[in-house]
């Protein structure tokens, strides 16, 4: 038996069209169209009203079965679990046939058409529901304009601020002017901010390229915040310039609750820490937003992780998203947003919050969110003066799935080669034998990174067994690096006990090995070496050579390992 489907658009437009009041066509094909017009010419005929006349919005749409062996057939409404959401609680179209003579030809024939009988619904089940959202929906919320939405909706949002840089820089910029032409303007040279970071002191041609295009772009659309660097044999010969983009962006000021923040960079995510969304987008989209300050998104869902407990003295935030990413995998949370909460979260400092939200993109996130309390504005104090609106997650928000961290349980931890996932405890690994420690980067390159690795220095008195790079993330945390005293040190700075230990000086702050780069990028790995980093990625050739191997840990791990020469647990100098 063959069967075809009419739905009631189809049969809406077929009576119209008779009428007189319908030319436009809709997608059916001929068959179906020329059932649809007999259908409704027959209604027309005899004078009879349409079951869709009088309605305002969609009908739950009706199906119109058509048997080749029957003489007749009949129209039902759709599946309950079919009917858009919007349609709920609205009066249901009442019930009604349409009696279609017997032709000759009696296959095929429309007998009649109804809708069944509905049940009646009790008030608690029909009237709108009101549920609660999550942080990162109460942004898409305001951002788009919309009183409520649930994750899977796909909404245009205004953009707060939108940050590339001189990797990505370029080719934004090429999109913007292919799409919005060569003499167009961006939507708000206040709302933009250029942040020349990844392959800054090197002699490679095309790396220096990237920096004058941003710089000319920059200068022709006069952005107000471009981070300019000129002088690249002396970093501090520029007093614009910051260093890595996610780090500086929070320094000044460009990281506030409650907005949206994109850039093109996966690590944008870092922002989160601040209580706004913030994410890494591609170069069409970001040419996108340069001309119009807006973006299609789509509202993720949220997974919460609640950690508890006192935060022990040999652990560092690094630990914790570790424990994550190995516990959910690096695909756990696919275009999720990760809400973090909790005693622990609440008593990490910014940076660490920012270590935090640093690495969600390593386990698939979209987004990474803590909400903002006294610790948030009290960093802001000095950084802004920008109004800004914190959110929080409702009581009756609805999480995809919910993880109870108690971290007092935990222990230092590294991610093994080749993969952020591929945890294991730092005990664990103690017959791994190093070539060279790395410190720095958006993730393990802030001021109180260093710290953390100073103390266990410290707390040693004895040398690296391995050329250990220090790689300040920005020009202020460089300064930090030799101006403030490293606490229960009797006044000594962090350079100076890096020096007394026989770390390399700290260099030009930016990027530096952590994504490769040109053969001459300070720190990059040219040979198959094995080394400890505390970044955030260790896919094959991720610091330089695709034979390497690297392993995932915090500072204090990390100082730990370079005065062993193997992977080290921290608590071995620390208690």
């Amino acid at each position: 038996m063959g069967w075809k489907w009419i739905n009631g658009s189809q049969m809406l437009w077929a009576r119209k069209r008779i009428l007189g009041q319908e030319n436009c066509t809709v997608a059916m094909d001929g068959n179906v169209c020329r059932k649809a017009l007999v259908c409704a010419r027959q209604t027309v005929t005899n004078n009879r009203s349409s079951p869709f006349d009088n309605l305002t919005t969609s009908p739950p749409t009706p199906r119109i079965i058509i048997s080749s062996m029957a003489t007749s057939c009949s129209i039902s409404s759709a599946s309950s679990s079919f009917i858009n959401k919007k349609d709920a609680g609205l009066c249901t179209p009442p019930s009604f046939a349409i009696t279609i003579s017997k032709k000759k030809k009696a296959s095929r024939n429309i007998v009649s058409v109804m809708t069944p009988q509905t049940s009646e619904r009790k008030p608690s089940t029909t009237g709108s529901v009101k549920t609660g959202m999550t942080m990162t929906e109460k942004i898409f919320s305001r951002a788009s304009e919309k009183p409520h939405l649930t994750p899977g909706e796909n909404v245009w949002v205004n953009v707060d601020t939108l940050m590339t840089h001189d990797v990505c820089g370029p080719g934004a910029i090429g999109v913007f002017k292919k799409e919005f032409g060569n003499n167009a303007k961006v939507w708000d040279r206040e709302k933009i901010v250029i942040i020349p970071d990844h392959y800054i002191f090197t002699s490679d041609e095309r790396a220096n390229r990237n920096v004058d295009i941003i710089r000319d772009f920059s200068n022709e659309q006069n952005i107000k915040y471009f981070y300019d660097i000129t002088d690249r044999g002396n970093f501090k010969a520029n007093p614009d310039y910051k260093g890595v983009c996610h780090i500086a962006l929070a320094q000044e000021g460009h990281c506030r609750p409650g907005e949206i923040l994109l850039g093109t960079d996966s690590h944008t995510c870092t922002a989160g820490a601040f209580g706004q969304f913030a994410t890494g987008i591609g170069n069409t989209d970001a040419g996108f937003v340069l001309g119009t300050g807006k973006l299609l998104l789509k509202v993720p869902p949220t997974l919460r992780f609640v950690m508890d407990g006192e935060m022990p003295d040999y652990l560092l935030a690094k630990d914790l998203i570790l424990q994550i990413i190995g516990e959910i995998s690096v695909s756990g949370a696919t275009y999720k947003a990760m809400e973090f909460v909790g005693t622990t979260v609440e008593s990490l400092s910014m940076e660490e919050r920012m270590t935090l939200c640093n690495m969600v993109v390593e386990a698939g996130g979209k987004n990474g969110i803590v909400p903002a309390d006294a610790t948030t504005f009290k960093y802001l104090e000095d950084k802004t003066s920008m109004p800004y609106e914190p959110v929080y997650s409702d009581d009756q928000a609805r999480f995809l799935a919910e993880y109870r961290i108690d971290v007092t349980k935990l222990e230092p931890l590294v991610a093994k080669p080749h993969s952020p996932d591929n945890r294991a405890l730092a005990r664990e690994c103690k017959d791994v034998k190093l070539d060279r420690v790395y410190i720095g980067s958006c993730t393990g390159g802030k001021t109180e990174d260093f710290l953390a690795a100073a103390r266990v220095f410290l707390a040693s008195g004895d040398k690296v067994k391995v050329p250990t790079f220090i790689v300040p993330a920005t020009q202020k945390v460089w300064m930090d690096l030799y101006t403030l005293p490293v606490p229960g040190s009797g006044g000594k700075t962090c350079s100076e006990i890096f020096e007394q230990a026989g770390c390399d000086s700290p260099r030009s702050p930016s990027c530096g090995a952590c994504v490769g780069g040109p053969l001459d990028n300070y720190a990059r790995m040219n040979e198959p070496q094995v080394c400890l980093s505390t970044t955030n990625r260790n896919f094959p050739g991720r610091m330089g050579h695709k034979a390497g191997q690297i392993y995932l840990a915090s500072p204090y791990t990390a100082a730990a390992s370079a005065l062993t020469c193997f992977v080290t647990d921290p608590r071995e100098f620390l208690h």
